[in-house]
């Protein structure tokens, strides 16, 4: 099954993510099918980079979206709402 799921990059005490599609079977950082975007928690709300046409289409191919990342996109989608309600 392929999942869409965090990837841990950065050093030590300064986590940077990748936001991949992988096979679940493979290492949390480990092999991955294609790169989508970025998380970067220590940077304010968390600065999130995303190709949404990507997300798109592996989602129409099966792919499953992880609670974390799930959870990181609804902060993004709501942060965006916030940004074009001041607007």
């Amino acid at each position: 099954m392929v999942r869409i799921r965090l990837a841990r990059a950065g050093t030590k005490k300064a986590p940077f993510y990748r936001i991949v599609v992988a096979d679940q079977r493979a290492a949390r950082g480990g092999r991955f099918l294609e790169s989508i975007g970025t998380f970067d928690p220590r940077r304010g709300e968390g600065v999130i980079t995303i190709k949404n046409d990507r997300l798109a289409f592996w989602q129409g191919r099966g792919a499953q979206v992880t609670e974390t990342v799930a959870a990181v996109l609804k902060k993004q989608a709501k942060a965006a709402a916030a940004a074009a309600a001041t607007v």
